[in-house]
């Protein structure tokens, strides 16, 4: 630590200076510098040690070191180095223990001048407590600059972090967002397309060439559509939707008729204008309604409900009238709920699936709006 470094450096020019100012240098120079030396070697070698065991060894070296100072100083005949020690001594207690403790030794090293006549011991006295006051301030600040420094370095380290989890978790957010959109976009599609591939197959057989031919334009539009969207997802281009969300409802409840289970749209309120990941996320879900629908359901009909009748919220249902749920397909099998659920919850909307075994189900999505 160089503040540390920086007492022992002082401690060392102190003891170089004992003999500067001592009145009795001649008669008590072995003592002073054996004493000194004492004091000073606990000081540079002592003190790292104490600041690693605590507050008893460091109240025992405060204990030590201020009785020696105050025979250094007498022996010393005041000198100044004797002072400069002490004032070591007070920056070493604001390290090893609270400034406040540090106050009260500042206060008691003053005493060393009572032996002085009353003017001359006070003024002296006066200077002391002046100087290893400002000894005691001075160290705490440098203890709190430090301090603040460590911390704002960890505060630095910390954030480091904590960008380094936000990119990270901005790139599971991405993909898993990618990885819905080829679930609900491309997997419509090719649902679709499967569906219109096996209709005309059946219809081939019946020598209906033309309805055929439709059906497969209409396989091929789908797969036109499929291929729009795979560019989209691996471009993490996401367009908005020019059209209504409505007419593309509309459009999509058309796709699954033609795919071969009628679905009706039904819109109630007044449609108004909403953000564009939220009409993204209800076409979504009317996706991966009709999609299972398709898939799974055997329904002989479905609707689409679009419901504008909330003040806040808008609510979009997928009904059928199909096999519903079993113990074989629990509402969160699969991908696409999943997927679904994550999306809508990114809104601070809710999803539901409502159904009893044989009586359908009805896919519910609520979001702000």
């Amino acid at each position: 630590m160089s503040v540390n470094r920086a007492l022992a450096a002082l401690t060392l020019v102190a003891y170089v200076t004992l003999p500067l100012g001592s009145a009795k240098y001649e008669t008590l120079v072995l003592p002073t510098l054996l004493t000194g030396l004492v004091y000073a070697a606990i000081a540079i070698a002592g003190f790292p040690w104490v600041q690693k065991h605590g507050r008893v060894h460091a109240i025992a070296y405060v204990c030590v070191q201020l009785p020696l100072g105050f025979t250094l100083f007498s022996l010393s005949g005041a000198a100044v180095g004797a002072v400069l020690l002490l004032v070591v001594l007070v920056c070493h207690t604001v390290l090893l223990l609270r400034v406040r403790v540090a106050f009260g030794v500042a206060v008691l090293i003053p005493l060393i001048h009572l032996p002085m006549a009353p003017m001359d011991g006070l003024r002296e006295g006066l200077g002391t407590l002046a100087v290893m006051v400002f000894a005691a301030v001075v160290t705490e600040l440098i203890v709190r600059e430090k301090r603040a420094r460590d911390e704002l370095a960890e505060a630095h380290e910390r954030l480091r972090d904590h960008a380094a989890q936000a990119e990270q978790l901005a790139t599971i957010q991405e993909r898993n967002r990618l990885a819905r959109d080829i679930h609900d976009g491309l997997g419509h599609h090719l649902t679709v397309v499967q569906m219109m591939l096996q209709a005309a197959r059946a219809v081939i057989g019946t020598g209906d060439t033309e309805r055929a031919d439709g059906m497969l334009a209409k396989a091929q539009d789908q797969s036109r559509e499929a291929l729009a969207e795979v560019r989209r997802s691996v471009s993490a281009l996401r367009e908005p939707r020019s059209e209504p969300l409505a007419d593309a409802l509309r459009a999509l409840t058309e796709e699954a008729s033609a795919a071969g289970v009628p679905t009706g749209l039904e819109v109630k309120g007044t449609a108004r204008d909403t953000r564009v990941e939220v009409e993204e996320s209800l076409f979504r879900a009317a996706q991966e309604g009709l999609t299972n629908v398709r898939k799974h359901a055997r329904a002989q009909a479905a609707t689409v409900v679009l419901d504008y009748a909330g003040a806040d919220r808008v609510r979009l249902e997928v009904r059928d009238d199909g096999l519903g749920l079993t113990r074989d397909s629990p509402p969160d099998k699969g991908f696409g709920l999943v997927g679904l659920r994550e999306r809508v919850a990114g809104l601070g909307g809710r999803v539901s699936v409502d159904s009893a075994e044989g009586q359908g189900l009805t896919l519910t999505v609520e979001v702000p709006g």
